[in-house]
Order: structure tokens, then C-alpha cells, then sequence
């Protein structure tokens, strides 16, 4: 979804910075990209980048935790269970705002498996978002490892439901969405 929003914002003439973990997709031409690898190279790479920008869209699907400590070598098998601890990753999208004093329009993603608008305006608020696009990654053929998307869109006064169709399509209307408000709350600002 990141990629498809990164080239529909492409198509409305904005300049885009793209952060992006490992994939085989293919990086759009013409837009900024830092490759990272981990959690916290994305949260720094984040922090380097919002006093650069006026719109600011988290949908990564990075984990909420992270192993306390990677073995150098191969773990050998010597008995029939293993315990890991982990910890938490830091929030990215979290410290936009409480942290980086991020002041412009603020979008993350919530890919959810129930409850999903309770769990978006949780996490709207939160997170101090001014949008949050949730999806329910429970259903097949929609959201990871697939083309097509189908998304709620969850603001403080209102909901949109965007049906199921390509990510492509619904990137194109997801940007026209964001740009249209992000420019009503640069002139109420």
C-alpha cells in the first residue's frame, strides 16, 4: 500500500520521500528513498525526515516487538522447547507528534483482525493522528501479500469506507482524500 500511495502522490505532482524496510517491489521513479533494514532504523530514518515534510503517512506494518537479544550464530537444537523474550519496538508513529513535535498532516495505518473502527479511533487519538486507514487483515485476498486492499477511513467527525478494489485505485483516492484535508487544515492553521 505504501508503494501504491508513494506513486499516487507521484501522479498529483507532490514530492515524495519513501522509507521502506526490505521488498521485492519496485522503488517508483522519482521519489526519495532511505532503504532500512530494522525497527529502529526506520524510527531514525523518521525522525531525520518529518522537518522536511507536510504530510506524513506511517503504513508500515513494523512489529510491535523485537527480540531482547540476537544470537551471533545459529540457535542448535538441545531441548524440546525454547523460551524468547522480547521487547518492545519503539513506536514510529507514536513519537511523531509527543516526540518529534511533528506539526503537519499526520496518517497512519491500522491493520486490524476485529474490531476495526474501535481500534482506529483508538488509535486516532492515541497517536495524535489526523487520519488513521484501517483495514482488516483477517479477510482473504486483501491487505498483505496481495493487490487488492479494502480500507475504512477514520477522521474525528467522520468514517469513509472505501470497497474492495485495486491498491492502485484506492491509493489514487486514499492521496485525493489526504491532500484535500491536509489543505483545509493548513488554512484553518
Amino acid at each position: 500500500m505504501g508503494y501504491a500511495l508513494a506513486k499516487a502522490f507521484l501522479r498529483q505532482k507532490a514530492q515524495v520521500l519513501l522509507i521502506s524496510g526490505p521488498t521485492t517491489l519496485e522503488i517508483p521513479d522519482h521519489v526519495d528513498f532511505i532503504p532500512v533494514e530494522t525497527a529502529q532504523d526506520m524510527h531514525d530514518a523518521v525522525a531525520r525526515a518529518l522537518s522536511r515534510v507536510d504530510i506524513a503517512i506511517f503504513c508500515a506494518a513494523v512489529a510491535d516487538y523485537t527480540p531482547e537479544v540476537v544470537a551471533a550464530h545459529k540457535i542448535k537444537k538441545s531441548s524440546d522447547t525454547i523460551t524468547l523474550t522480547l521487547k518492545k519496538t519503539v513506536d514510529i508513529l507514536g513519537s511523531a507528534r509527543s516526540i518529534h513535535g511533528f506539526k503537519g498532516y499526520l496518517v497512519g495505518f491500522a491493520a486490524e483482525t476485529e474490531h476495526l473502527e474501535g481500534h482506529a479511533r483508538e488509535k486516532l487519538s492515541g497517536k495524535q493522528c489526523d487520519m488513521i486507514i484501517a483495514n482488516d487483515v483477517s479477510q482473504q485476498g486483501i491487505g498483505f501479500d496481495s493487490t487488492e486492499n479494502e480500507v475504512l477511513i477514520v477522521e474525528a467527525e467522520e468514517n469513509t469506507q472505501l470497497p474492495r478494489d485495486s491498491k492502485e485505485h484506492l491509493a489514487h483516492h486514499i492521496a485525493e482524500i489526504i491532500l484535500q484535508r491536509a489543505a483545509q487544515k493548513h488554512s484553518q492553521a
